[in-house]
């Protein structure tokens, strides 16, 4: 549990190395090149124990590197885009949503995915990524070897053969993480937060409030990344696809939403994207629906954008709330925001430890010892720029937890409360 009270209120642009001898990707990569060798990660090696912890891989794995699984590879090709990401055999769809999202947020994007690197200038078998771990930025560095069968990907991969910056980003974020098995089920928001040190919220699409639309219009104007996802209430129903073509317990990413004219009247509508880079909705205002028919060309030309069978889709805003359950925000930080940003959010943060017998009182069920918990005092001032509310979000963060799901750990169950300090 969290907490003894060294507190310090701040967010952290630094980047640490993440190598066990703290040597940097340059330098790796620099030592590579005069040596006349490829880099081969002694952190996370190319063997079984890279992939799971709790079975045995099931078929023949093969590691090869790009080279050896086409002709000319390139890192990225064009722009990386959410057309770049089809999901493997891992069920690993929360971190696709969130890089789905990531891909629309250039700046950002470039942080998480240098581009300093590709197979050609200065190739020597070795990239990097960086992401934000504990108020700190972390510099990841990767071998290219990747696992396959029969000389095909089976994590995740571009829809583009020659293309790798997604694999090797899933690759950096396992090692990160301990192993691929560890990123097995997730919540999009913990990966949103991991690529930009962000801060998110979450609604529940059936209680949520009216103005649920303008809420997520306001945060995708201002730089936030957002997902959704459809309960479940026993595990068969996993990814089970329902007649309409969405699925269940599955992640998508938000990634638009818009409102148009339709028989003389406004319709919001929003669209999503399935990491599968297929399965799409079927209903109204889908790909080739009716509903379309009866907007004017020009706006349906630019809201649909040659639309094709590539798992992203638009569905109207009440059909969205009558079918998903969630909807994820995470709030950028300001060092993840570009200038053209209308709004920044000021960012503190505090760390500590829930120590038993000291700090960890247990939740209000234990009222006697609750008290000990540690407590934090907010005073808000500054109302926003729009109305007389001042905003305020409120997350709670555990460290390590899935790298530790190899010890037999995994997330422990943990929360706040938040009380009115009377004057």
């Amino acid at each position: 549990m969290p907490l003894q009270s060294t507190l310090s209120g701040r967010n952290s642009n630094q980047v640490v190395n993440s190598q066990w001898d703290g040597k940097s990707f340059e330098q790796l990569r620099q030592e590579c090149l005069q040596k006349g060798v490829l880099f081969e990660d002694p952190d996370f090696p190319a063997a079984d124990s890279s992939l799971f912890f709790s079975q045995s891989v099931p078929v023949q794995i093969e590691w090869k590197r790009p080279r050896e699984i086409c002709e000319n590879p390139k890192f990225i090709v064009g722009d990386a885009n959410r057309t770049d990401i089809c999901q493997g055999q891992l069920g690993d769809c929360w971190l696709l949503a969130a890089i789905a999202s990531l891909t629309l947020k250039k700046e950002a994007l470039a942080r998480v995915v240098p581009h300093d690197q590709d197979f050609d200038h200065g190739y020597a078998g070795i990239f990097h990524f960086q992401f934000w771990q504990h108020n700190k930025w972390l510099d990841v560095v990767v071998d290219d070897r990747l696992p396959t069968v029969r000389n095909r990907l089976i994590m995740l991969h571009s829809a583009s053969n020659d293309e790798f910056w997604s694999a090797l980003l899933e690759k950096a974020y396992a090692k990160v993480n301990g192993s691929y098995e560890s990123l097995k089920g997730g919540s999009t928001m913990e990966a949103m937060e991991d690529f930009t040190g962000g801060v998110g919220e979450m609604y529940e699409t059936k209680s949520a409030p009216d103005n649920l639309f303008t809420i997520m219009k306001k945060a995708l104007d201002r730089g936030s990344m957002m997902g959704c996802s459809i309960d479940i209430t026993s595990s068969a129903e996993s990814e089970a696809k329902t007649s309409t073509g969405l699925v269940k317990g599955h992640a998508y990413s938000i990634t638009g939403l818009e409102e148009v004219n339709f028989r003389g009247q406004k319709v919001k509508l929003i669209r999503i994207r399935n990491p599968w880079g297929q399965v799409e909705w079927n209903g109204r205002w889908s790909d080739n629906s009716k509903e379309w028919d009866h907007v004017d060309k020009a706006e349906k030309t630019r809201i649909l954008q040659n639309s094709t069978d590539d798992g992203e889709f638009w569905m109207e805003f009440e059909d969205f709330k009558r079918n998903y359950d969630k909807v994820e925000i995470c709030n950028m930080s300001p060092d993840a925001l570009d200038d053209t940003t209308k709004r920044h959010w000021e960012v503190n943060v505090f760390e500590g430890n829930w120590i038993r017998g000291s700090t960890a009182g247990g939740c209000r069920n234990y009222i006697d010892t609750f008290w000990t918990n540690p407590q934090f005092k907010l005073q808000l001032e500054d109302a926003d720029d729009d109305d007389d509310v001042c905003s305020v979000v409120i997350a709670l963060m555990q460290k390590n937890r899935r790298k530790l799901r190899k010890e037999g750990l995994d997330l422990e169950t943990i929360g706040f409360a938040v009380y009115e300090v009377r004057k």
